[in-house]
């Protein structure tokens, strides 16, 4: 009896496990810590071994990319059919620190299947994820018949993500010719739970900055001049008071403008996670949920826009009192934006707001650090549901939809190609990511293959690139 597509793709899986999760070993004991200079030769030698197993896989192209950083892997595998679309798969081969003294149970660059999980950094933040698309796309051929896949497959794996990718722009922008893409598959998140498989839809921006107001030349006497001079830690004070308004929005004019509001549909799909409020706050070591007036939690920490103060000085800091008017303050603010915001227009709009905040006789200064823009994809888009359906297949379960809080490098990816940017990550949050003991789920890890495997026909087939 012929097998269907599915168990064929189950049996290559099965078969090909053990040589799978020996490669991933091996790349796991190469310590490419990109935020340590000492292991410079060995982030260099991740790139080359990744190169090198691409080519093993089938990819006829799999080159080195040099940055004045740390070097990424581009690797290019087009299909024999004209019209299929052509997807690029974006990952990270650089890793944390990692030292057996920070807590870990055995050496981190040792992996150690226990309990059928891999323990190692990186297995899976990122390499692990990375990986089992070598995995997938060979399980898709097998199982389709095919030689080459059924999209024009593309990898741009990077080697500083880790180090906030300080040049991971400029090299896409450089390269865009080459990494042209119909859609961009992020394999570097992950999902709600073991058992509760999710497909995330967008990450929110990232703006940053400190301002510092000055006020006297030096510090000066309290008693004979305060009160009669501005004070810029009093300033400051007053400043971050008006930073949210009583409802907790952010009362700075024009912020909001452009933020793409949440569907009915959305807030309902979000509803449906089994969400545990209370053993979230848990994990954030806190004892009340605040924010937004008319969200919900993970509505405000997916989904709305938000200010945080980061940090705050000014003044005498040592023990006991120093009676003086200080000659300067500082904050630093973060704001988290959503889709429709423009990174550009809030740094103009906080810059104006604290410039009206300021009193009389106070100097101010602020510098904003490079911004990241935000990236969502619509729940309808095709691409979308492609994932969501070869997700799905592979879990054997429907595939529900979470945001990402945090921000990353794949806007970049979204506004220099014009892709839509789509999630497939298996790791959970019990994986550990930057923590000690850094752990992946075997079985999760296998799935990731197998919806890889799935994915690249169901693109074809679904979202045909007219030649």
């Amino acid at each position: 009896m012929s097998q269907t597509p599915d168990s064929a793709v189950r049996t290559y899986l099965d078969e090909h496990r053990a040589a799978f999760l020996e490669g991933l070993a091996e790349w796991l004991r190469v310590p490419s810590v990109s935020a340590q200079p000492e292991h410079a030769f060995d982030v260099r030698r991740s790139a080359d071994w990744l190169a090198s197993r691409l080519k093993e896989t089938g990819f006829p192209t799999a080159e080195v990319w040099q940055t004045p950083g740390a070097p990424a892997v581009y690797a290019e595998w087009p299909s024999d059919d004209p019209q299929a679309p052509t997807v690029l798969v974006y990952g990270h081969h650089d890793v944390q620190p990692a030292a057996r003294e920070d807590g870990w149970d055995s050496d981190p660059f040792e992996p150690v299947v226990r309990d059928n999980r891999l323990y190692a950094r990186g297995a899976a933040d990122d390499k692990g994820q990375v990986f089992f698309h070598t995995l997938g796309v060979r399980a898709h051929l097998a199982a389709t018949g095919r030689t080459t896949p059924a999209v024009s497959l593309k990898l741009l794996i990077e080697g500083e993500e880790e180090s906030g990718s300080p040049y991971f722009r400029a090299l896409v922008e450089e390269h865009a010719g080459r990494l042209a893409a119909d859609a961009v598959i992020v394999s570097d998140t992950g999902m709600w739970s073991e058992d509760t498989p999710t497909v995330c839809t967008g990450m929110r921006g990232l703006a940053e900055c400190e301002i510092r107001l000055y006020g006297p030349d030096q510090d000066i006497h309290s008693g004979s001049f305060g009160g009669a001079v501005p004070n810029p830690a009093t300033a400051v004070a007053r400043l971050v008071a008006a930073l949210h308004d009583e409802h907790a929005r952010v009362a700075i004019p024009g912020f909001y403008d452009g933020v793409v509001d949440l569907t009915d549909r959305e807030r309902a799909l979000f509803a449906e996670l089994p969400f545990d409020e209370r053993q979230w706050l848990r994990t954030a070591k806190s004892y009340a949920t605040h924010g937004e007036a008319g969200f919900t939690t993970l509505e405000r920490v997916w989904a709305r826009p938000t200010a945080e103060v980061n940090g705050i000085g000014g003044g005498y800091q040592g023990p006991g009192s120093k009676t003086i008017v200080p000659s300067s303050a500082m904050v630093k603010l973060s704001f988290r934006l959503v889709a429709g915001q423009d990174p550009d227009h809030v740094e103009r709009a906080v810059r104006a707001w604290a410039a009206d905040q300021v009193p009389a006789g106070i100097r101010h200064e602020i510098a904003f650090s490079a911004a990241t823009r935000p990236c969502l994809t619509p729940l309808d888009h095709p691409a979308l549901q492609s994932v969501v359906r070869a997700m799905s297949r592979a879990f054997g379960e429907p595939v529900r939809y979470t945001r990402e809080g945090g921000s990353g490098p794949a806007a970049d990816l979204q506004e220099v190609l014009g892709a839509p940017v789509l999630f497939l990550g298996i790791s959970v949050p019990s994986d550990g990511w930057h923590a000690p003991n850094e752990k992946v789920e075997l079985d999760l890890l296998l799935k990731g293959a197998e919806t890889s495997a799935y994915l690249w026909a169901d693109l074809a087939e679904h979202w045909r690139h007219a030649p």
